[in-house]
């Protein structure tokens, strides 16, 4: 998901621009993204937002991350990065950390059984 700013009269919360996690051999995944040509206002809570408008717009953010050829290149960059804000590859930043904390935890328990063997 690339940063553009959110389309509203409140102050926007956006994060500065980052560097893709890799790019593919036809160029860098985010090209493709579907956000990048009209939604991109869902994808960032400007400051101050009401908690249903939040879940809302994070709703309508997924929508459009579900028709996305680049969902997986998305998500996977926002996971290594990690990207603190936003909606990342169908996930809000809050779902992204407990991807990597059961990430964390399966890579313990890979390491303790590998020690045990």
């Amino acid at each position: 998901m690339l940063q553009l700013s959110y389309q509203s009269s409140q102050v926007t919360a956006v994060p500065p621009q980052r560097v893709p996690a890799r790019e593919d051999q036809d160029g860098p995944w985010h090209t493709e993204a579907v956000c990048r040509r009209d939604e991109a206002g869902l994808f960032f809570a400007p400051s101050k937002e009401p908690t249903a408008a939040r879940l809302s717009r994070e709703e309508a953010a997924k929508r459009v991350c579900a028709r996305c050829p680049v969902l997986v290149q998305c998500r996977e960059h926002a996971l290594l990065q990690p990207e603190p804000y936003g909606v990342w590859g169908g996930l809000t930043a809050a779902e992204r950390r407990v991807v990597l904390a059961r990430r964390r935890r399966h890579d313990i328990e890979v390491k303790k059984a590998q020690s045990a063997a």
